[in-house]
């Protein structure tokens, strides 16, 4: 089944956002991040919970109806 447009913008925008709470782990659990720790960790706090939301819509926008 081909994937639709709009749910391959979708997962892509999940790939970005979970490539950015990745590094937000790693750059919290090294000890100095180049943001700083309160940035970081707004960061990670807004990007683990879109990275979910943009999966999820990007499967339910791509079942067959």
């Amino acid at each position: 089944m081909p994937m639709k447009p709009l749910s391959g913008l979708f997962l892509a925008l999940a790939c970005v956002l979970g490539i950015a709470a990745t590094g937000c782990v790693f750059e919290l659990a090294y000890g100095d991040p180049d943001l700083g720790v309160n940035p970081t960790r707004w960061i990670l706090g807004f990007s683990l919970p879109a990275t979910l939301g943009s999966l999820l819509v990007a499967i339910r926008l791509n079942k067959p109806a």
